[in-house]
């Protein structure tokens, strides 16, 4: 089954997604749409499909959608698509409140749509080998997501711009409810938070200390995980699993020794397995891999903490 589809915002991410679509056989790429003409011609011009600037010319032309534009215009376009059964993939965060995330997910559902967030690290090579490790919930979490400033990303703070990658993943891997959140941070180069730290407390006893930046001299993406017995470290950016593991031998007397596997996920492309994913869900009628219910559940946990990180005194 072929479906139709289109792209709406096609600045810098949302034209990956229009070239995905337009490369896989699954489906048929109608149009891309942006509020800037010159960048939707452009986009249209290089994939073969038709340019628009007002999303609503194709509400009964197609049966899927990716949106990938600014943040605050995410509900209002994923609510008018998903009120005419349009199954979408929202760029994450899923929307700007918790009450959008809510009516969007109620939508989908009364609509027998397929809503799927594009929490993109979870089809990271790195982390699909992780799941297949991992002896159970972590007891431990550590991540860094640092990066340059770049102005295109100010529309939101540094924690749901950055930090909300990391938080989807530990939720996702814990599976436990949050029970104390510690955050601070500050704002450095944009009226907004910019670099930010929170510590997650679980109900299973697990801890996750996250920081992110978008002030940093070098791009850093990295997780660590630990487990009775095991570390996991994963680079989000050259796609490696290093797992340590105690082996049966010793090391020295009555420390045992360590065995080490590393995982290298090659030149996969996350964006390209999450959009097939996406028409995979919608063709077989399945559930996404990466729910409404997710997004807002990772949105949920990054507003509390921008609400905390608000309240330090370097936010004045």
């Amino acid at each position: 089954m072929t479906l139709r589809c289109a792209v709406i915002g096609v600045g810098y991410l949302g034209k990956f997604h229009a070239q995905k679509y337009a490369a896989l056989p699954a489906a048929e790429l109608v149009a891309v749409v942006d509020a800037d003409a010159r960048v939707a011609a452009g986009q249209a011009a290089a994939l073969g499909c038709e340019a628009l600037t007002d999303y609503r010319a194709l509400l009964d032309r197609v049966d899927a959608v990716s949106i990938a534009t600014p943040t605050t215009l995410h509900h209002a376009i994923a609510r008018d698509c998903l009120a005419r059964g349009i199954h979408v993939l929202v760029e994450k965060p899923i929307t700007t409140t918790l009450a959008q995330a809510d009516e969007l997910i109620a939508l989908a559902e009364a609509n027998g749509c397929v809503l799927q967030v594009g929490h993109l690290e979870r089809y990271n090579a790195a982390v699909r080998a992780l799941g297949e490790r991992l002896a159970g919930p972590p007891l431990f979490v550590e991540s860094h997501r640092l990066a340059p400033f770049k102005p295109r990303a100010t529309d939101v703070s540094v924690v749901l711009d950055l930090m909300i990658h990391d938080i989807d993943l530990i939720l996702n891997l814990v599976g436990a409810e949050v029970t104390d959140i510690r955050a601070s941070g500050a704002a450095v180069l944009s009226p907004d938070i910019d670099i930010a730290n929170a510590r997650l407390e679980f109900a299973n006893g697990c801890v996750a200390n996250v920081t992110s930046s978008r002030v940093s001299q070098k791009s850093e993406r990295k997780m660590r995980l630990f487990q009775r017995d095991a570390y996991l470290a994963i680079d989000f950016q050259a796609r490696v699993l290093d797992v340590y593991r105690k082996g049966a031998g010793e090391m020295f007397p009555g420390v045992p020794d360590i065995r080490h596997e590393v995982v290298e996920g090659g030149d996969s492309d996350a964006l390209r397995a999450e959009i097939e994913d996406f028409l995979d869900a919608i063709a077989s009628g399945r559930p996404a891999t990466v729910s409404g219910a997710d997004g807002r559940r990772a949105l949920a946990t990054a507003m509390r903490i921008g609400e905390l990180v608000a309240q330090s005194p370097a936010l004045g």
